[in-house]
C-alpha cells in the first residue's frame, strides 16, 4: 500500500477527541482555512468549513466526497468520523484580512457549521469571533440547525462590519419526510423557529429548499407550504435548488430510495446513471416554479441590504 500523503496522512494521524455510540470525533490540523471555489454554479468565491464530516446524515448529501481525500472510501464514514479543525485565530484573521474588499465567503458548504460537534468544540463560534474583528466581506452561513441563534451577539457585530446573511436549509415542512431523509438534523419547525428568532433580532435569514427532489418534495403545494412558513417566520428570502447526486451520494441515496420510495428507485437510477445532474427541462421548470412562489409571498420585493455601519471606505473619502 502506498504511503499516505497530504490531508490523508493528517487524517490518519489525527488524535481522537471523543467517541459516542455512533460517532467518533478527531482533531485535525489545518494548513489554511479559506478554500477558493472556482465553480460557476455557486455565488461565492471562498468557502470555510470548520469541520470535516457531518453528523446529520442527510441521505442526499453531496459533501461525502470530502472524506475521499483522506482515503476514507466508505460514504457512511462522513457522518461517523467527524474531524474537528484546529483553529489558529491569528492565522485565520490574517487570511481574512488578505482578501480584497467585497469578496464573497460561504461558511458551511461541505459540513454543517452548527452540527452537534459545535456544541462541544465551538469552532464555528471561534471563527465568527475573528470575523467580528475584521470588516469588508460578504459572508453567508448555511445550516439546517436551530443552534445558530446561539451566536446572535456575534451576528449583530458581524453585520456592522460585513454584509451578512444566514441561509437555513429546510427541505420540507413534513416532519416525517424530514426525519426519513435527514435523520439526525433538527425538525423543520425548529429550524423555522430559529429563522424567526434571527428575524426578530434584525439578522437577515433566508430559507432555502435544497435539494428539490423529483416526486418527493417538488410539488407546488409542498414548496408553497414551505415558502408560506418561511414568510411567516420573517425570512428575508426564499429559494431552492434541484437534487444532484455525486457517485458517493448515489451509494447512500439510491438504497434509501429503494427502501422508502421503491416506486421511484428505477427512475432515479436511470436518470442519474450517467450524470450527477438532471438533464432535460426539469431544472428549468423547478426554477420557474420557485420563482412564481417567491412572487406569491413577496420575496422578490425585498429591498437589498443597506451598507454595514463599519464597512471600510477609501481613506480620501473620509476627508469630506
Amino acid at each position: 500500500m502506498a504511503a499516505l500523503v497530504g490531508i490523508a496522512r493528517m487524517a490518519a494521524e489525527s488524535p481522537r477527541l471523543e467517541a459516542k455510540r455512533r460517532v467518533e470525533y478527531l482533531e485535525i490540523a489545518a494548513r489554511s482555512y479559506l478554500t477558493r471555489c472556482a465553480s460557476g454554479r455557486v455565488p461565492f468565491r471562498w468557502t470555510i468549513n470548520p469541520y470535516r464530516g457531518c453528523e446529520f446524515g442527510c441521505k442526499y448529501c453531496y459533501a461525502r466526497y470530502a472524506h475521499e481525500f483522506m482515503e476514507l472510501r466508505d460514504p457512511l464514514q462522513f457522518e461517523r468520523r467527524i474531524f474537528v479543525k484546529h483553529l489558529d485565530p491569528v492565522l485565520f484573521k490574517r487570511e481574512l484580512e488578505a482578501l480584497p474588499r467585497g469578496e464573497t465567503v460561504a461558511l458551511g458548504t461541505a459540513t454543517d457549521p452548527y452540527q452537534p460537534a459545535e456544541r462541544r468544540y465551538r469552532i464555528t463560534r471561534a471563527m465568527l469571533e475573528v470575523f467580528a474583528q475584521t470588516s469588508g466581506l460578504r459572508l453567508n452561513i448555511t445550516t439546517k440547525s436551530d443552534l445558530a441563534p446561539r451566536d446572535l451577539d456575534l451576528f449583530r457585530e458581524i453585520s456592522r462590519r460585513h454584509y451578512f446573511s444566514l441561509s437555513m436549509t429546510v427541505t420540507t415542512t413534513d416532519p416525517e419526510l424530514a426525519r426519513a431523509i435527514e435523520p439526525m438534523a433538527p425538525r423543520p419547525d425548529l429550524r423555522l423557529n430559529a429563522v424567526r428568532r434571527l428575524a426578530r433580532a434584525g439578522i437577515p435569514a433566508r430559507v432555502f429548499c435544497a435539494p428539490i427532489m423529483p416526486l418527493v418534495n417538488d410539488s407546488d403545494p409542498s414548496l408553497d407550504a414551505l415558502a408560506r412558513a418561511a414568510a411567516s417566520a420573517g425570512a428575508q428570502g426564499f429559494g431552492g435548488s434541484v437534487l444532484f447526486l455525486k457517485p458517493c451520494s448515489r451509494q447512500v441515496f439510491l438504497p434509501f430510495l429503494e427502501e422508502r420510495f421503491p416506486h421511484l428507485w428505477r427512475r432515479y437510477r436511470e436518470r442519474f446513471e450517467r450524470s450527477a445532474f438532471l438533464r432535460g427541462d426539469y431544472p428549468r421548470r423547478m426554477q420557474d416554479r420557485v420563482a412564481r412562489i417567491r412572487q406569491r409571498y413577496g420575496f422578490d420585493r425585498i429591498p437589498p441590504p443597506a451598507e454595514p455601519e463599519l464597512w471600510p471606505r477609501d481613506a480620501q473619502l473620509t476627508l469630506f
